[in-house]
């Protein structure tokens, strides 16, 4: 059963981007039951890592770019583990993690860049439940790190 999402990331002109290394003793996506499970990945682009501290170098708009390029790199990594985002039957959870500045409130603005791409996406199959979380170091001084579940 297909539901159009492989032509509406055409449609979209979304591009997936290359998969990333795993960097360490763990593997990128696993399903149990109807569930996916996606490992965190960070921010990147086709320079490489997007890095920065947003409210010191980084605004909320580039998180906000930096959190979209994360879930592109989701679903490239999905899109390798089932086969097909057709499989997709909805986005349940996102945990997004934002390197920020201590005080930093606006955490889940900067998330929006990944829930908004994924409700336009999938539409109300892509509205999920979510974190969106200031944190003080991500790996490789990324901006955002997204992790996420999926039922296929």
């Amino acid at each position: 059963m297909t539901n159009g999402t492989e032509a509406r990331l055409q449609e979209l002109g979304l591009v997936l981007p290359a998969l990333p290394a795993v960097g360490g003793n763990y593997v990128p996506a696993k399903t149990v039951g109807s569930i996916v499970y996606l490992a965190g990945v960070i921010s990147t682009n086709t320079k490489g890592v997007i890095t920065g501290t947003v409210g010191v170098d980084r605004t909320i708009d580039e998180g906000y770019a930096a959190a979209r390029a994360c879930a592109l790199t989701q679903l490239a990594v999905l899109h390798r583990h089932i086969g097909s985002l057709d499989l997709v039957k909805s986005i349940v959870t996102v945990n997004g993690y934002v390197n920020a500045v201590a005080g930093f409130q606006d955490s889940p603005k900067v998330i929006n860049g990944a829930s908004d791409l994924f409700v336009e996406l999938f539409g109300e199959r892509g509205r999920h439940v979510r974190a969106a979380i200031g944190v003080s170091a991500l790996p490789r001084h990324a901006v955002v790190e997204l992790q996420m579940t999926v039922e296929v």
